[in-house]
């Protein structure tokens, strides 16, 4: 392993423990918005923001993790039977003519929507809400550029794997 592929799985490593924390967070805010709602009759609309907030970074941020695991999604009662190589080949072409270009378009393509976020100084339009929307979108660009990085890291493990399966 590569000490590029060993960064790579530290700071993936370490996203995988602070999306663990945010999932309990997550939790514990949904457990208090659920009390205040149903026992005390009081509901803070910051409080139900807050945990969409925390389920999109969860989820934006997993997606990378998830590639890293390789726990991502694919069909595997035909991808299983095919050599070890050929799944690495699928994985390298996939990786390099799908998953790239298109985590390159939504990183780009969403830097002007958190920037205009940010120039208005957008905030929730329900009263009481949360302000700073450009924050949470801006994990839209940052998640996609992780997913990149993923990528990458992915990538070099299946042209490993790809090698090692040619000898």
């Amino acid at each position: 392993m590569s000490t590029v592929e060993k960064i790579i799985e530290k700071l993936f490593n370490l996203i995988e423990g602070l999306l663990a924390l945010l999932l309990l967070l997550m939790v514990l805010n949904v457990s208090y918005d659920v009390i205040m709602r149903y026992f005390f009759h009081n509901s803070s609309v910051a409080m139900q923001e807050l945990e969409w907030h925390f389920f999109a970074t969860i989820i934006l941020f997993g997606i990378s993790v998830g590639l890293q695991k390789e726990t991502h999604v694919r069909v595997d009662f035909l991808f299983e039977r095919l050599s070890q190589r050929m799944q690495a080949m699928i994985n390298i072409l996939g990786t390099l003519f799908f998953l790239i270009p298109l985590a390159l378009l939504i990183t780009t393509g969403s830097l002007s929507f958190v920037y205009d976020a940010w120039v208005i100084g957008e905030i929730s339009e329900d009263p009481g809400g949360l302000p700073y929307r450009w924050l949470i979108k801006g994990m839209i660009p940052l998640s996609f550029s992780l997913l990149i990085i993923s990528a990458l890291g992915y990538l070099f493990r299946q042209v490993r794997s790809f090698q090692e399966a040619k000898k």
